[in-house]
């Protein structure tokens, strides 16, 4: 469906609340096209794209958040990488269905499925899920009772709630803490349920912000590997300010400075222009310069 410059619905899918080498090998650095502005752009397009933003803005008064932003997100893990204030939270935010552009369109899941309107906004929001920075729980819930709560908001039917949360549970290797409280659980298991309920109703579309903040280095790898492996059904979003989680993680990579795409392409592509020996964190220099060295 596509969504253009409608007043936002008040319910958002937020309320629920071997690792790859960082310098690719010469086969993996396609040469990519400069695009407008200094952005630059791959030469071959994505594969088909679950989602898409189409020359969207998005302002805060007289702040401009997203600058005529066009995107699309296939199938794998897609990284948002950028510095603070580039613009990657208010684009989560326009994928999830929370907020709207005020100017461009947002194309999300099956175009041709559904028009227009606040029902089909809804089933949309039953195929997304959202792991945002911070999300809130209930501390008596246990973790199987907060994932099947999950699957409740998405209109999971109910026969199929309880496995449908076991699955999610142990898809995140916590099936065996499924009966411990929220309240009692450490913060990298607290992540772990959290994408548990983002994925309990085996979305099409996953939107990730900062999925390891505050994890330990142990924690930051066992994530990498799950979120390489939603990505095998998935199209996955994954904002970060970490250059190590896109190397790690990312089949594609979406730069944005000051509301604006300055590249969207492969890690290959990406490190390519940082020359023969360029790396995640050279080539984003290459293209933002120190203005954008506060990832």
């Amino acid at each position: 469906m596509s969504l253009g410059n409608e007043p936002a619905a008040a319910d958002s899918p937020s309320a629920a609340a071997g690792a790859r080498p960082t310098k690719p090998t010469e086969r993996d650095r396609p040469a990519g096209k400069a695009g407008p502005e200094g952005s630059v752009r791959p030469e071959s397009p994505p594969a088909e794209t679950i989602a898409a933003v189409e020359k969207v803005t998005v302002r805060y008064g007289a702040l401009t958040a997203l600058d005529e932003v066009s995107l699309g997100f296939p199938t794998g893990v897609t990284g948002l990488l950028g510095p603070n204030g580039a613009g990657k939270s208010t684009l989560l935010s326009l994928l999830s269905t929370a907020n709207r552009p005020d100017q461009g369109t947002v194309t999300l899941l099956d175009a041709q499925a559904a028009a227009g309107g606040r029902k089909a906004v809804r089933r949309i929001r039953e195929r997304i899920g959202v792991l945002p920075q911070s999300f809130g729980y209930y501390p008596r819930f246990t973790a199987l009772e907060f994932v099947e709560y999950a699957a409740w908001l998405r209109k999971v039917p109910s026969r199929e709630r309880r496995d449908r949360a076991r699955e999610a549970l142990r898809q995140v290797a916590m099936d065996k803490h499924a009966d411990r409280r929220m309240g009692d659980l450490s913060g990298g298991m607290l992540r772990r349920v959290g994408i548990a309920q983002a994925v309990v109703n085996r979305p099409a579309l996953v939107l990730l912000d900062e999925p390891t903040v505050g994890l330990d280095p142990a924690q930051r790898v066992g994530f990498r590997e799950l979120i390489k492996g939603l990505g095998e059904h998935s199209a996955v979003v994954m904002s970060t300010h970490l250059a190590e989680d896109v190397a790690h993680t990312c089949d594609r990579i979406s730069v944005l400075f000051e509301g604006r795409v300055r590249f969207d392409g492969t890690l290959g592509e990406l490190c390519a222009l940082a020359g023969e020996d360029g790396t995640v964190e050279s080539g984003y220099l290459h293209l933002v310069g120190a203005e954008g060295t506060a990832l």
